[in-house]
This record gives C-alpha cells, structure tokens and sequence, in this order.
C-alpha cells in the first residue's frame, strides 16, 4: 500500500491507519454534532416543553453523566474483543437514538433518551482513539491526534450550520433526524478498516486477566480522572451555554448566534492542530498547559467585548487555546496507558472526567441568574478557574511522549503490509 512521505523520511502512515484515522475522526465528528445539536436547541426545545434554561441544562448533564457508562461496556469489549466490532456498534446505536430524541413528545422522554445517547457518546471516544493512535507513527502522533480530536470542533461546527440553516424554516426536530448519518460510518469501519495490530499482539484472552490488568493501573486511572475532569470543565464551561451568553448579555439573535459559533470553532479546529503539532516538538504537558494559561488572557475579549470584531476574535481565540490543549489528548494519555488495557482506561477515565465536569452547565445556569452575576460574569470566572487549575494539574503529572505501542508489535504503521 502507498505511503505518505515527509522530508525526514519517515512515513506518515499506511492505507489502513489513514482510514482509522478518518474513521476516528469522523465518528467523533457525528458524534460531537449530534451532542451541539441539542445545545444549540436548548432554549426552543424548552419551549416547546415547557421548561426554562437551567431545567433544560439538566439535559445536558444527564448526557455527559452517562457518558462513563459507554465508555465502560464498550471499552472493555474493545480490549476484549477487538476495536472494530464495539465501534461499529456504537455508531448504529447513537444514530438510532439520535433520530429518536427528534421523536420525543415530552421533556421526560427527551431526557431518558438523552442518557442513552449519553451512552452511545462515551463510547464512541475511547474505542476509535485507541485504533487510531495504535496505528499512526509515534514521531507523528501529536499532531494527528490534533486532527483526530478536533472532529470535535467539526462536529460543532456542522451542527451550528445545520442549526443556522434547517432551524429558522422547520424547527429543532429535523435536526435530529440528520443526526441519524453515523449509522452510515459503520459501513465505512466495517469494510474500509483492519484490526489493531497493537491489539491482536498484546489482547488479553479471557476476562479475568483483563481485569487484573485493569485493577493494576489504578494509579494511573485516579490521574487521567481528575486531569480528564479539569480539561471537561474548560471545554463544557466555555462552550455549552455560550449560545445562551450571546443571546443573554450581547442579544444576538438565532443566524448571528450560529455564525459566531461556527467561527469559534475554526478556531478550535486551528488550535488543535497547531498545539497537537507543538507537542511533537516540545512535549505534551508543556504544550497543554501553555495553551490553557494563554487562553488566561484571552478570557476579557472572549466575555466582556465592547465591540463585535473584539467579540468575535475573543471567541475564536478563546477555543483556539482550549482545544488546542484537548488536541493532545489523544496521544498523551494513550501513551499513558498500557497496550492491554488501552481500549478501556483512556475513555472510562475520559468519561468519569466527564461526569465530574457535567455539573458545570447546571451551576453556571443558576449562577448566571443571581442578581450582579449574569452570564458573562459566571462564564468569565468559570474560565479563570478551570484554566489555571488544570494546568497545575497538567504540570504535575507524567508523560510518555512517543511511546511505542506493542511490547511485542511494532504498532500497523509499521506492520501493516505496503
């Protein structure tokens, strides 16, 4: 199979890794998309149902509360049994209820339906990060782990789109019918991508030692939780009620809402891959941290802009900053975690992180409402909090930058066939 050169000399991948790549990428893509989605509807789901913004920011939390549970039963059918298989299920499995929750006739059913999409949501992480980076380059992976992560950014930005687009004429229920396409993906993984080399070398073949080796890495699990749950605080506490804050405190109706989020999102996407980049050159923790405590001095034009062109260069620049920490962490905690339990340790510690973090719309809702708060206020200090917080947290754990994968593979990128 062809291979793509760069100067050095070293390749960046064979065939079958640049399609994990796109798999990866584009399932957290779809998945991301369908998340924004019910951001972006938030006020006109509550509505329709009757709620006000905080009952409705309970959606939001009940999504990523569930999310560890996707993580853990897909997870460890991944290191069970292989990558593809749990990933191809997920995809089908979020997409059906995706279409599902544009079916919901009432807020109780939209919320039982959003836990399940929680599900599906933290699965979906951990078991295409793992295929991915176990068959990209190590000299290569900080970058294209930016590039997988910001399908993240993509997945916001497609949504704000489609919001921008399909709302003002039919509403918010279509929206989640487009979110059924990942069920499509599956297709893609099923016939266009191979096993992880990685884990057909080192799997474990029962459950029972898979569990041992599980129990064996709590240190290393008890540290991706809280750094996992830091680096969910500055994506959710910057991200899941800023339509809110530009429609609460600058008035910006449904297109300009849209449109400023779409361009806070190519600056995520630039920020990922830039800083994902700057970590093959200069380390993962240093370039985390120095992207979070730069994204420190950003936070006054992000939040308290007098004037729209410094409105909208303070959210570009504000999502520059935070995913370009998040477009290391692919690479950085799968180089943390052992090859046997890789498809399971990087996204159930992704998701508890997660969980923790789920609080951050409920209590930034309710914040926002007390008299000399508002949201700018509330968004503003949410930021200088979780900013300089997780870049202490960040500093003071380890790294493993280029580690190679296998203790007795040499990772697809080199043992695929060419």
């Amino acid at each position: 199979m062809p291979q793509l050169p760069h100067p050095g000399g070293e390749f960046i991948g064979s065939r079958d890794s640049i399609r994990a790549l796109v798999a990866g990428f584009l399932g957290w893509t779809l998945d991301a998309f369908d998340f924004f989605l019910m951001v972006m509807c938030l006020t006109n789901i509550g509505h329709d149902f009757g709620k006000n913004v905080e009952q409705m920011a309970l959606a939001i939390t009940v999504t990523l509360a569930f999310r560890p549970v996707g993580a853990l039963l897909f997870g460890l059918m991944a290191d069970r049994y292989g990558r593809r298989l749990p990933l191809m299920l997920d995809l089908v499995f979020y997409s059906i209820i995706e279409v599902l929750s544009g079916l919901a006739p009432n807020y109780q059913t939209f919320l039982v339906l959003r836990a399940l999409f929680g599900i599906g949501m933290g699965g979906e992480w951990g078991v295409g990060a793992s295929l991915a980076m176990e068959k990209v380059p190590p000299r290569w992976r900080g970058v294209l782990s930016g590039v997988l992560q910001e399908g993240y950014a993509v997945g916001y930005l497609l949504a704000a789109a489609a919001y921008f687009v399909v709302f003002p004429r039919y509403g918010w229920r279509p929206l989640f019918f487009i979110g059924g396409l990942p069920a499509l993906l599956a297709l893609y993984v099923r016939f266009g991508v191979r096993e992880s080399h990685v884990w057909e070398t080192t799997r474990q073949h029962n459950w029972e030692d898979l569990g041992r080796a599980i129990v064996s890495q709590w240190p290393t699990f008890l540290y991706l939780v809280v750094l996992m749950a830091m680096m969910n605080f500055c994506s959710h506490g910057t991200q899941d009620l800023y339509p809110t804050l530009l429609e609460k405190s600058f008035g910006y109706d449904v297109h300009h809402r849209a449109a400023l989020t779409a361009f806070t999102m190519l600056g995520a996407l630039c920020g990922g891959i830039v800083f994902g980049l700057l970590s093959d050159r200069i380390g993962r923790r240093r370039a985390m941290a120095s992207a979070l405590l730069v994204g420190v001095a950003v936070i006054p034009a992000w939040a308290f802009a007098r004037s729209p062109v410094l409105l909208w260069m303070g959210g570009f620049a504000i999502q520059f900053m935070v995913q370009g920490a998040w477009g290391v962490i692919p690479a950085h905690i799968s180089e943390l975690s052992p090859d046997s339990v890789r498809g399971f340790l990087p996204g159930f510690a992704y998701q508890c992180g997660a969980l923790i973090a789920g609080c951050a719309p409920s209590i930034q809702a309710r914040l926002a409402k007390k008299p000399g708060w508002g949201y700018a206020n509330t968004m503003a200090l949410t930021a200088l909090v979780v900013f300089i917080v997780a870049a202490i947290v960040i500093r003071l754990g380890r790294e493993r930058q280029g580690e190679r994968f296998g203790a007795d593979a040499k990772g697809d990128y080199e043992a695929a066939p060419t």
